[in-house]
């Protein structure tokens, strides 16, 4: 596809991952024992020119603190990825695992990890758009 405007491809976007920082998730007195607040430079130094990582306010999921959302790049939503809803992502051992499926192209363009399966949830209609919006 080429943009009109300037007669160039855009440029790919890369994958997004937010991760909630809202009223429970990064509370320690809701998850103890957890490095809340190493999570995020965690990501992005894992993930430096794979992935923009963002915080959130609450995501309305704190039944599955820490929640981590990993929306498709470009490409991954072209080829069918959609975002994929990551709950209770509290060891360094799921952030590592986030992290290399990201690099590998994430949603729609490479598989996760087997064991991503077991943090992975559906969230309701209402709290999909209010992320995507």
């Amino acid at each position: 596809m080429i943009n009109k405007r300037s007669g160039r491809a855009p440029a790919e976007t890369p994958c997004r991952v937010t991760v909630c920082r809202g009223c429970c998730c990064g509370d320690p007195r809701k998850v103890p024992g957890v490095d809340h607040a190493a999570q995020i430079p965690r990501l992005r130094a894992a993930l430096a020119g794979a992935a923009e990582v963002r915080a959130s306010d609450c995501l309305d999921v704190c039944d599955q603190a820490n929640v981590v959302v990993v929306q498709p790049s470009r490409a991954g939503r072209a080829a069918g990825g959609r975002p994929v809803w990551l709950g209770l992502v509290n060891d360094d051992g799921a952030l590592d695992d986030v992290a290399a499926w990201i690099k590998a192209g994430g949603p729609g363009l490479a598989e996760p990890p087997g064991v991503l399966d077991l943090y992975t949830f559906t969230v309701s209609r209402r709290v999909r758009e209010a992320l995507e919006d």
